[in-house]
């Protein structure tokens, strides 16, 4: 009687999730796996056989791997810094930190495009310190597009990681002080196992927002630096094939999973 009820209480939340959630995903897998009625692997195979697919799909990787590690390496001691001040400031900290999440991504693109221009103030400032005798070509290259990534998705690392930080008990690091733990040791063995959920869900959100993010690596990659999101939009805008852009959105998904488990594996 009881496992019937419980049944009857989750029948909502389950069809909701079948229907909004289960049923695209399978509608995708297919649309790219499907043919004639059978499943096959073979579009996937045809799509690695292309040398440019090969290249978007690594390149997509690198520069959201690299995106990642960097927020991590960047947030962390942001997260520690940020949650040993005063709760005031902290609540004032935390929402300079949120603000930017709340400015479109297209303005915020936009605006490393006045900074990274030909005329932008990075080329200004090269130029003004002698380290460049004329505009250098900063836009439309990898290194514009992991840099928009990175401060886009950035924000998101922190949160996670101060949000581990607060739950963190208040006496451990004290406790590590006296066992004759240094600094470091303290934080290696300490603070980072006890707050690897925080990174494991920053690292999903940031690596995830990376790799499907269109705007940014449109704007400041352009044509000659493809991403799978950008890839993605030529297949159906532009040449007019579905099936590959099938293919390149079961990428995505599969990745950015595959991601998610890995990280959780590193961090047993």
């Amino acid at each position: 009687m009881h496992r019937r009820l419980a049944w009857l209480l989750l029948a909502p939340a389950l069809l909701f999730i079948a229907l909004l959630f289960m049923a695209p995903v399978l509608a995708l897998l297919a649309g790219a796996f499907r043919i004639d009625g059978a499943w096959a692997l073979s579009p996937l195979i045809t799509f690695f056989d292309e040398p440019l697919h090969r290249e978007v799909y690594w390149r997509t990787l690198r520069i959201a791997g690299l995106a990642t590690l960097t927020s991590a390496l960047v947030c962390y001691p942001a997260a520690l810094a940020m949650v040993r001040v005063p709760p005031p400031w902290r609540g004032l900290l935390t929402g300079l930190v949120i603000l930017p999440l709340m400015v479109s991504p297209i303005a915020r693109t936009y605006s490393w495009i006045v900074l990274l221009g030909r005329n932008g103030f990075f080329n200004a400032l090269l130029q003004g310190l002698g380290l460049s005798d004329e505009p250098l070509k900063l836009l439309f290259t990898e290194g514009a597009v992991f840099v928009g990534l990175l401060q886009l998705m950035m924000p998101l690392m922190l949160l996670s990681l101060v949000s581990a930080l607060e739950n963190l008990p208040a006496d451990v690091l004290a406790a590590a002080a006296t066992l004759g733990a240094n600094r470091w040791q303290a934080f290696a063995k300490v603070v980072l196992p006890l707050t690897q959920e925080g990174l494991i869900v920053g690292g999903t959100l940031v690596f995830t927002g990376c790799v499907t993010a269109y705007i940014t690596p449109a704007l400041l990659g352009g044509p000659q630096v493809l991403m799978l999101e950008t890839l993605l939009y030529q297949k159906v805008n532009v040449m007019s094939d579905p099936a590959s852009a099938s293919v390149i959105a079961v990428l995505l998904l599969v990745t950015t999973l595959m991601v998610n488990q890995l990280l959780k594996r590193v961090s047993k």
